[in-house]
């Protein structure tokens, strides 16, 4: 078991952040209104979209990751690469999505607890899990990403946002 300690010092008391005054300059879930000519609740509706494929975005990412660390087996090699590969076009898919939420003028999802509270991927063990399960667990987590994308990429071009032209 672990401790909140640093040479035995509790970290609350070690890491005072009482000296650091800071303030959001954006909460989450406003928008900035950016000259980007759409309405701020075609915005207000891409951002909160965005935000839940990010968050089971960065899901996915992570479960290649977790798979990665703990596949097992005479396909180890092969799915050790693999896992790892995708798990880096995951990482380039989610920088691609959290920047086209602040084109929009909105806050991206950052952080771990707030992916996990948001994402429709289902969590997995903590523990290792056979290669067939890894591999289920991966395409279901494909599935749901690839049906929200689909249906919030319909209706984005039907509110007139074609998305960022490159």
């Amino acid at each position: 078991m672990t401790t909140n300690t640093i040479d035995g010092h509790d970290m609350a008391q070690t890491m005072s952040f009482e000296d650091q005054h800071s303030t959001e300059i954006q909460p989450y879930g406003h928008l900035v209104p950016l000259p980007i000519a759409l309405s701020e609740a075609v915005c207000r509706e891409g951002v909160e979209q965005l935000n839940q494929l990010l968050a089971d975005t960065v899901t996915l990412r992570d479960l290649y990751k977790k798979h990665h660390w703990q596949v097992l087996g005479p396909t180890f090699y092969q799915l050790h690469l693999l896992f790892d590969k995708h798990s880096g076009e995951q990482s380039g898919l989610v920088d691609v999505i959290a920047e086209r939420i602040q084109t929009l003028g909105g806050v991206s999802l950052a952080m771990g607890g707030d992916i996990a509270e948001t994402t429709l991927i289902p969590r997995p063990p903590r523990g290792r899990e056979a290669v067939r399960a890894q591999i289920a667990r991966l395409l279901h987590a494909h599935e749901i990403v690839l049906k929200e994308a689909r249906a919030m990429a319909r209706l984005a071009a039907e509110r007139g946002d074609d998305g960022p032209t490159i």
